[in-house]
């Protein structure tokens, strides 16, 4: 199995009436015959929308983008865990670069969102963040250097030494009970960039602009969706 994780951020392309027809879309290309089975699909929307994206027969998993060590209560303006598994998150993205926490709250929300069954992908800038963040058991580990998100220049192309050690780094710090998976984001944009990050030891990917600003969303999440099932690993 590989991983295709869309953050849709808050671009204004998925937002308000929008965010129905991209979910739509991404129902609509993971139950092609060709993705099935091969491919598990997560959408990561607007704290706003996850009610709305939110589909308990949908082929796709929902993500928030983000969640805070708040309690269930009286905390206001926090994301809160357990209220948005309530709306139908199965999980988080946790320390993206645009929402960076400490380590100690990384550590925190790993172990909580796993008492609650569900899934933490943990986003790391470099390899040495890899090994520090493995440690916790994440469900994923997303490296993403920071000065290549949203810029169109894939790491897998520019920086392919950063998804090697940091394939390196996990292997070398998780436990050995540890399911943690790598994914591979900044900069991908089309499928020779999907396919790359796996070959060279991801599992999958973590995209933004690159899925929400093009021209066809269909198009576009079809043809990185290829590029993961393409991709050949040597065991």
């Amino acid at each position: 199995m590989r991983y295709f994780v869309i953050n849709t951020k808050n671009y204004s392309e998925t937002s308000g009436n929008q965010l129905p027809k991209f979910v739509s879309t991404v129902w609509d290309v993971s139950n092609k015959d060709m993705f099935k089975n091969e491919l598990e699909f997560y959408v990561a929307p607007p704290a706003f929308g996850l009610a709305t994206a939110f589909n308990s027969n949908a082929s796709y998993r929902i993500l928030a983008q983000h969640v805070d060590t708040q309690k269930v209560g009286a905390s206001t303006g926090f994301s809160v865990p357990e209220i948005a598994k309530s709306f139908g998150a199965v999980g988080s993205l946790v320390n993206h670069n645009e929402h960076r926490i400490s380590p100690s709250e990384v550590e925190q929300l790993v172990s909580r969102l796993r008492s609650l069954q569900m899934v933490s992908v943990v986003c790391a800038r470099d390899d040495e963040e890899v090994r520090q963040f493995s440690r916790f058991d994440p469900d994923f580990i997303a490296v993403e250097p920071p000065d290549l998100i949203g810029s169109g220049k894939a790491v897998s192309k520019e920086r392919p030494e950063i998804i090697l050690e940091s394939k390196k780094a996990l292997d070398e710090s998780k436990s050995s009970e540890s399911q943690t998976r790598l994914l591979c984001g900044a900069g991908i944009a089309d499928g020779i960039d999907a396919k790359l990050s796996v070959e060279l030891g991801a599992e999958g990917i973590l995209v933004a602009s690159g899925v929400v600003k093009a021209e066809s969303w269909e198009s576009k999440i079809s043809e990185l969706a290829k590029g993961l099932i393409d991709a050949r690993v040597q065991i």
